[in-house]
């Protein structure tokens, strides 16, 4: 059975959904005596093209963040179902990591939390929290301009200008992606194997499993002896919602009232 063909994510999609459901990235100083990569729980794509990141706080120096210099923002895009190789892609922002005025930190949260809300946002320190007491840890709000973009997968690595990123925009269903198909595998079994069996004979050699959902299709994972191998199975045409999403699944069963069409009484 052939498989129609369709459109997928372009690379630049694929970062910024990364970059939406990731829910934490690795930021690496190359300045900084100590090696070991700082956990950032806000790493958001501003509007002029850098990165805001939160830094911890050190405790010996209250407001303080990271050194400013040359940094890099990694962020992993983990399968939402267990397989044998659970990253799916890695993201590497490199740039220079610069403090964001004091004057900035208040409305630059604010458009964050619109876009974007996190509850770690309340940790980041602002000009009117004048008191560390160590209960929690506290951030510094950082920016990072972007010097290069670079995703890399199991087909390779690419280079992402930061207009494209910019341009692009996340996968309507990146945020509930996991949810998604965790229903879809413990709910829904035999959806899953009608699925799997419109993909052809000879790339079902090994354990196909779910691998992961967009608005252009269902990818799967095939895990044979040989290695892994990662296979779509395009949607009739991308859909942006969940009745688009809904129909377009029944097309690929190839349900009767695939146009949700009810039956007749």
């Amino acid at each position: 059975m052939a498989l129609v063909t369709s459109p997928a994510p372009t690379t630049a999609e694929r970062i910024r959904s990364t970059c939406a459901r990731a829910g934490g990235a690795l930021l690496a100083l190359e300045n900084e005596a100590n090696d070991d990569p700082i956990a950032t729980p806000v790493h958001h794509l501003l509007h002029d093209g850098s990165f805001a990141v939160a830094v911890p706080v050190d405790p010996a120096r209250p407001r303080d963040g990271a050194s400013e210099g040359q940094a890099l923002l990694e962020l992993t895009d983990y399968a939402p179902l267990p397989v044998r190789e659970p990253v799916r892609s890695l993201v590497w922002v490199r740039g220079r990591l610069q403090h964001v005025p004091s004057a900035a930190v208040t409305g630059m949260l604010d458009l964050i939390a619109a876009e974007h809300p996190n509850p770690a946002l309340l940790q980041v320190d602002t000009p009117i929290s004048d008191r560390y007491d160590g209960e929690e840890t506290r951030y510094t709000l950082m920016q990072l301009e972007i010097a290069s973009v670079v995703v890399t997968d199991a087909t390779g690595a690419e280079a992402v200008s930061v207009e494209a990123l910019l341009q692009a925009r996340p996968d309507p269903f990146c945020e509930i992606e996991s949810s998604l198909l965790w229903h879809l595998a413990t709910a829904h079994n035999d959806v899953v194997a009608r699925l799997v069996a419109r993909l052809p004979a000879s790339l079902r050699r090994g354990q196909v499993r779910p691998l992961g959902l967009d608005r252009y299709g269902v990818r799967f994972r095939v895990e044979g002896n040989a290695g892994d191998r990662d296979v779509r199975l395009p949607f009739h045409k991308p859909v942006d919602d969940m009745t688009g999403l809904n129909q377009a699944i029944r097309v690929l069963l190839g349900c009767p009232f695939r146009n949700g069409l009810r039956a007749q009484r």
